[in-house]
């Protein structure tokens, strides 16, 4: 044993002597002045260790919260998905009910067909059907009219084996025979070149000087040329531009253009 720790004990030994020999009262007060001189220790520990209880709490709490908040946040994500999965349903389910509504509405039959594809760089030129000359059903010919149930659409351009092109009435390429509502004025619609904005407008020509057309007037299709039918809308005049010659007018197409999903075949006026 080393000397300091025999020294030690020797001490703690004497004062364990010393105190056994004395009085009950005496030792008491012993245990007083003991007890008194590790007070301030024992109250600092006491309050260090409620500390670090209460911080250890505290990180246990936080812990399970943020687990908790973890949870509420996928959740939060997985209701998000939903909702818009719904919503998306939702959208389909209308446009679906419109087209049954429309086809019911039709005087002729009407083929129903869904829009495919839609390249960026041709957006208001052409888009692609899930319809060709190996589908089952109807057959598909070029120059088939293609209508929505708002008003026409545009015509079959090129027929594929299992899908076919269709140019749209917003581009310049497609001209229609159109007559404005209430009055005798008749002229070619067609799409204007270079139009790149939301909602592209329409353009009428070869309308008489004297044209007596206002703003709001509702244009359909004549049925000249044997290609579409009479009577389908394809939208209102926008503005009138009167020349020395003949007029011209903007016309607004029927048919929202940004959202096309289902559409419908026609058979031409000469089928």
């Amino acid at each position: 044993m080393r000397p300091l720790n025999l020294v030690a004990f020797l001490l703690f030994l004497w004062g364990a002597v010393w105190a056994l020999t004395r009085s009950e009262r005496s030792v008491r007060e012993i245990q007083r002045t003991y007890y008194s001189w590790l007070s301030p220790f024992l109250t600092n520990g006491s309050k260090m260790e409620t500390k670090a209880r209460s911080f250890l709490e505290e990180v246990d709490r936080s812990e399970k919260l943020q687990a908790e908040l973890d949870v509420l946040r996928t959740e939060f994500e997985r209701l998000k998905q939903v909702e818009a999965h719904a919503a998306e349903v939702e959208a389909e389910n209308v446009g679906m009910r419109r087209a049954l509504n429309f086809q019911k509405r039709l005087n002729f039959k009407a083929t129903p067909v869904q829009i495919i594809r839609r390249q960026p760089t041709t957006w208001w030129q052409t888009v692609d059907i899930d319809r060709g000359s190996l589908s089952p059903g109807e057959p598909i010919k070029d120059h088939q009219p293609v209508v929505a149930d708002r008003g026409l659409v545009g015509k079959v351009d090129r027929v594929d084996k299992f899908s076919s092109s269709v140019v749209l009435l917003t581009d310049e390429a497609c001209q229609v025979s159109v007559q404005v509502e209430g009055t005798p004025e008749v002229g070619i619609l067609s799409g204007q070149r270079g139009q790149y904005e939301r909602e592209p407008l329409l353009r009428l020509r070869f309308l008489s000087a004297k044209a007596r057309i206002s703003v709001g007037t509702r244009i359909f299709t004549t049925g000249l040329g044997g290609l579409f039918p009479p009577n389908i809308l394809v939208g209102t005049i926008e503005s009138v531009q009167p020349g020395p010659i003949d007029t011209e007018a903007l016309v607004r197409p029927s048919v929202d253009f940004t959202d096309l999903s289902t559409v419908f075949l026609l058979p031409t006026v000469n089928q």
